[in-house]
């Protein structure tokens, strides 16, 4: 039997950083969700070792490995709810609700957002990777098993 995986750890924009506070943030997922600019192979290659990993391609992932192992976009299935994963949201060119997804993920800004607008969840984890500007370094964690589902932003700062 196959186990519909209920808690999903979102990251995005490591760029070639994986803070040992985003592992620990992150344990006990059982998807792990990457919104683009990993920055390399070596980010997905420990984040597998804690979960399954989805991941897409940013604007910085413009080497040969990227462009051969993460599409631009990807969908995440936990059972019923469909997750659009994409970079930058302002690319998104579908509308999410007529293609069924219940929640888009997305990153690029480095800033942590959650939002809803015509039934879909939008989540930005925000930036995991080296800080930028005086924004904080995040990860976020998603609970599908309670309704309405939970979603934890966590400061990588303040573990």
């Amino acid at each position: 039997m196959i186990k519909i995986p209920q808690r999903i750890g979102l990251i995005s924009d490591t760029h070639g950083l994986l803070r040992e506070e985003a592992l620990t943030a992150l344990r006990g997922s059982e998807l792990i969700v990457h919104a683009g600019d990993v920055g390399g192979p070596e980010i997905l290659t420990r984040l597998r070792k804690l979960a399954p990993v989805i991941a897409v391609r940013g604007n910085v992932d413009t080497e040969d490995w990227a462009r051969r192992e993460l599409p631009e976009t990807a969908v995440a299935q936990a059972g019923d709810v469909s997750i659009y994963v994409l970079h930058d949201v302002h690319a998104l060119d579908l509308d999410p609700v007529a293609a069924g997804f219940q929640i888009v993920v997305s990153g690029h800004s480095h800033k942590f957002l959650r939002s809803e607008k015509n039934g879909v969840l939008y989540i930005n984890p925000g930036s995991a990777g080296p800080r930028r500007f005086t924004l904080p370094i995040t990860v976020a964690k998603l609970d599908l098993s309670v309704t309405p589902w939970k979603l934890d932003f966590v400061d990588l700062e303040k573990m």
